[in-house]
Order: structure tokens, then C-alpha cells, then sequence
């Protein structure tokens, strides 16, 4: 097994990687429980959403480990998944059915550009300075959620939409206290602080009797059979369809490869040139979650920012994921346990993970503002529009209009103008833009 994962090469542990895989877990594991909460919306049944959402994290992450051999989690995107339930579903009044054809679709176009090797020939196009400010925008898009979890930032005003929550409240106080023992134990080095902070913030709330304990342990998976192999393609068979799906490829191709750029970089795992060897091994996990996860039931799956926690905590090869996966198969008999980590347990975690993200400000030409202000524009609507991929978008287009302004086109990567060009389609195509 230490000779798969590359232990050695890698300087780590079963400990370490153990440890890292608990981490990743326990940040991720909120998925289970929110993503069939906003997929009611949409009218799929939340019982069976839970067990899709569990089944193709699985899947996902098992296959991560397994042949791609990177420590990232694989789950049912944030941001997708509230696109289909509230744009696709509510907003146009496609079918539920209809609505995973899309994420069907996009799947298999995502497989076979993967094969074709033409992913990652997008990827290596992209420029170090955007590389690294999709590391500082998932940083600090991380520390928002955190924050909002934590219950110190909530909505504002017209003008002002975000303001600061009371924080007089018992869970926000244990929450803020979580966040200073992490920093704490981070500042000592002690192994595991991160995950030491959850917990402990846990048990804070649940003493407390501000968390209740479960009524149950264990309790059998609910069935799938509703949600199962319910694809309706018929209804994907129009022109106005072709928005949808254009929007949900573009959102999973930006969202994918930024995450897994960020997250590499912060692994160490991006060769001299900032480019992560092998690319195109997660990015055919990624595809293959996605059509595994509208098989299932759910919408379009892809690694997760939150795989950063398990990171820092010393995560670095496959066996981390692993570990993941096999904690996502134990979840679907004992999903009750997860009721009890709280969002002001786990919201610290994201605000320290995406500090340590911001590193990657110091790789930044501040003299060059062709390569600044693109850089600078993806970070700031990545967090802005709490939407990584309109940030990321938003780079590609602007970094080739200012260099091509500045009489410097030359140094646009032929890469580039596909991807400023995939990403005009996805403001042209996004169905907010009617």
C-alpha cells in the first residue's frame, strides 16, 4: 500500500494521511444533509437525494484515491446543484427529470474532451498569475463561507449586503472560541489542530445542550429507487435546452479545473511551471462522478474546495481520499451522527484553511497590471458574486482583452482564446442573462 500511494517519495503516514482523510470527511460531510435540502426545491425526494448524494461522493472519491491517487474529495457541487433546483427547475420550469439530462450530457462531453487530452491542454494554457489567484479566491471564498457558518457574517441591506450577526449567542461564541483554539494549536504545531478545533467545539455545544444528540445512531440507507435512472432526455431535445446544458459545462469546467489547480497548489503538487502532472486523471474522475451522479439522482459532482482542510492537516496522496470514501460509505448507516457537528464546528476550519491559501499573493507581478488586474478580477467576483465560476470566467475574458489591448497578444496561449471563448458562452447561454 506504501508503495502505490508513493509514501515515501511524498514523505508521509498512515497517521497522516488517516488524519488528513478524517479532516477532509468531517469538513465535507455537511453535503449530505444540505445538498438534499436545496434539491427539494427542485422536488426531488429528500430521503433518496441523501443517499444519491452519499453513494456518488463514493464513488467519486473512491475513484480518486484509487486511480488518480490525489488527496481531494469528490461530492455533488454547491452552487450547481442550487442552479438546477432554483434557475433550471423553478425559474425555466424544466422537469427535475429533464434537468439531470443536462447534468447527464455534460458528463459524457466531459469524458470524452478528458480523453481526447483536450482538458488538460486548457489547463496548462492558463497563465501562473490566474493559477494562483484561483488559489486566493477559493482561499478566501472558503473564509466567507466559514464566517457565515460561524455565524458572525449574515445578510445586510440594500447597499450593505452583508453586515456582522450577533455574536452575543452562545454557538457563535464557542464558534469564535473554535477559531482561536485552531490558531492556537496551529501556532504550536500540534498535529491535527484543525480537526482537534471541530471536535472540541462539538462537544462545547452538545455540553452546553445547545446541540442535541441524535435519537438514533444507526439507521438503514433510504431507497434510491424514486430518484434512480430517472432521466428524461425528451424533454432536453429543444434549442432552449441548449443553455442550460452550456451553462452547467462551462460551471463544472471552471469550478473543476480552479479547484484543482488551487488545491494542488497549496499540496505542493504543481510541477515548475505551475501545471499539476497528470491533469487529466482527476479531471476524468471528475467527468466520470458527474454521469455516475446524474445516474443516481443528483446533479453534477467534482472535488471539493473543502478537500484543503484535509491538506494542511498533511494529506498528499490517494490514500487520503480513500479514507474519505470509506467514511462516506459508513455515513449511509449512521447519517444520523452527522446532525451533531454543527455548522459553528466546522465554519472555523474554513476560515483558517482559506488564510492558509493566500500564500499564493506573494507568486503575484504587481508591476504588471496585463496580468494583475485579471488576476485580481477573478478573485474579487469569485467572492463578490459567491460564484467561483463568474470569477473565473471573468479572468480568462478580461486577461485576453487587456492583452490583446496592450499590444500583447502574442503572449495569449492559444488555449486561451477557446477559453475565452467557452467562458463569453456562459454569460451568453446562463439563464439569468434572460
Amino acid at each position: 500500500m506504501k508503495n502505490f500511494f508513493a509514501f515515501d517519495l511524498h514523505q508521509t503516514s498512515y497517521r497522516q494521511e488517516i488524519l488528513a482523510g478524517i479532516t477532509t470527511f468531517v469538513t465535507v460531510s455537511y453535503i449530505i444533509i444540505v445538498n438534499p435540502a436545496i434539491l427539494q426545491a427542485a422536488g426531488i425526494p429528500r430521503e433518496a437525494s441523501m443517499t444519491a448524494t452519499i453513494l456518488t461522493a463514493v464513488f467519486g472519491t473512491l475513484l480518486m484515491g484509487l486511480y488518480a491517487k490525489r488527496p481531494f474529495a469528490i461530492a455533488p457541487y454547491m452552487g450547481e446543484n442550487a442552479f438546477i433546483a432554483y434557475t433550471v427547475v423553478q425559474m425555466l420550469g424544466y422537469s427535475w427529470q429533464t434537468a439531470l439530462a443536462s447534468i447527464f450530457i455534460s458528463g459524457v462531453l466531459f469524458t470524452l474532451l478528458t480523453l481526447a487530452g483536450l482538458r488538460s491542454w486548457l489547463a496548462r494554457a492558463i497563465p501562473r498569475t490566474l493559477k494562483h489567484s484561483f488559489s486566493i479566491g477559493i482561499g478566501l471564498f472558503l473564509a466567507f463561507i466559514g464566517l457565515n457558518d460561524m455565524g458572525i457574517v449574515t445578510l445586510g441591506v440594500p447597499g450593505a449586503p452583508v453586515r456582522m450577526a450577533d455574536i452575543s449567542t452562545l454557538p457563535v461564541l464557542f464558534s469564535i472560541l473554535g477559531l482561536l483554539l485552531i490558531s492556537i494549536l496551529l501556532i504550536f504545531r500540534v498535529s491535527g489542530a484543525i480537526l482537534i478545533g471541530i471536535l472540541v467545539t462539538t462537544a462545547a455545544l452538545i455540553a452546553t445542550g445547545t446541540v442535541a444528540l441524535p435519537s438514533a445512531i444507526i439507521s438503514m440507507p433510504p431507497s434510491l429507487s424514486p430518484i434512480l435512472w430517472k432521466i428524461d432526455f425528451s424533454g432536453a431535445m429543444t434549442w432552449g435546452f441548449i443553455g442550460v446544458i452550456t451553462s452547467v459545462l462551462v460551471m463544472d469546467f471552471v469550478d473543476t479545473m480552479g479547484t484543482l489547480i488551487g488545491l494542488s497548489s497549496r499540496a505542493n503538487l504543481l510541477d515548475e511551471e505551475d501545471n499539476l502532472p497528470e491533469i487529466e486523471k482527476p479531471m476524468l474522475v471528475d467527468a466520470l462522478s458527474t454521469v455516475a451522479a446524474s445516474m443516481f439522482g443528483t446533479t453534477t459532482a467534482g472535488v471539493y474546495i473543502e478537500s484543503a482542510a484535509g491538506i494542511e492537516q498533511g494529506g498528499k496522496t490517494g490514500f487520503t481520499a480513500i479514507v474519505v470514501a470509506m467514511l462516506f460509505a459508513a455515513s449511509l448507516f449512521f447519517s444520523p451522527l452527522l446532525t451533531v457537528i454543527p455548522s459553528q464546528a466546522y465554519g472555523p476550519a474554513l476560515v483558517i484553511v482559506g488564510m492558509f491559501m493566500l500564500q499564493s499573493v506573494t507568486k503575484f507581478d504587481f508591476d504588471d497590471y496585463s496580468e494583475l488586474i485579471p488576476a485580481f478580477l477573478t478573485i474579487v467576483l469569485m467572492i463578490f458574486t459567491f460564484n467561483i465560476g463568474v470569477g473565473i470566467t471573468a479572468g480568462f475574458i478580461s486577461y485576453v482583452i487587456i492583452k490583446l489591448a496592450t499590444g500583447r497578444a502574442r503572449e495569449i496561449h492559444s488555449g486561451m482564446w477557446v477559453l475565452a471563448l467557452l467562458s463569453l458562452t456562459f454569460y451568453l447561454f446562463y439563464p439569468y442573462h434572460s
